[in-house]
């Protein structure tokens, strides 16, 4: 109930539901993005091997680059939006402005040019998505603050680790 006096309150019209209608299954996590498995079955094995082909040379991108910290997560069978995500550090704005630049040219390169990017502009966390791979590019204070590795299970790096806010639930 709480989401429809939201949505009356934000004016939002919401979907009328009939009892006759199908029902169809609808993954709702993706927010209606590219990519909606509405059937719920698998993604081809083929789709997989060629987002880690991906990842990969983002990976190489980054390593070629001095990027700091590169963490390469697998959530392909945690998320439907993508399925690699890697987060990555830079030394300061100008760096992670480059880092991202340099990603973007290699994947205009190889034919990739349906990605978004988001944060060029201040370089404080740069988003790239290109599809299958989600590249986060941060400079390290911004990165121990948002902490997306926490989402995922995967530690901090020792680096980015010292800049971290303490944890107040872990104190006594």
């Amino acid at each position: 109930m709480l989401c429809a006096s939201l949505a009356r309150q934000w004016r939002i019209p919401l979907p009328i539901i009939d009892k006759n209608s199908p029902k169809v299954p609808v993954d709702r996590t993706t927010n209606g993005h590219v990519g909606v498995n509405l059937n719920n079955k698998p993604r081809p094995v083929g789709d997989v091997k060629a987002a880690k082909a991906l990842a990969d040379m983002i990976m190489d991108v980054l390593d070629e680059n001095s990027a700091q910290d590169v963490i390469e997560i697998d959530i392909s069978g945690k998320s439907s939006v993508a399925d690699f995500m890697i987060v990555a550090s830079g030394r300061s704005n100008r760096h992670v402005s480059a880092l991202a630049d340099y990603v973007i040219q290699e994947l205009k390169e190889t034919d990739n040019r349906d990605m978004g990017v988001e944060g060029l502009d201040a370089s404080d966390w740069v988003l790239i998505d290109a599809g299958d791979v989600i590249l986060h590019i941060f400079r390290p204070e911004v990165r121990a603050f948002y902490n997306l590795e926490k989402i995922w299970s995967v530690p901090l790096p020792e680096s980015i680790r010292a800049l971290a806010p303490a944890d107040p639930s872990l104190e006594d």
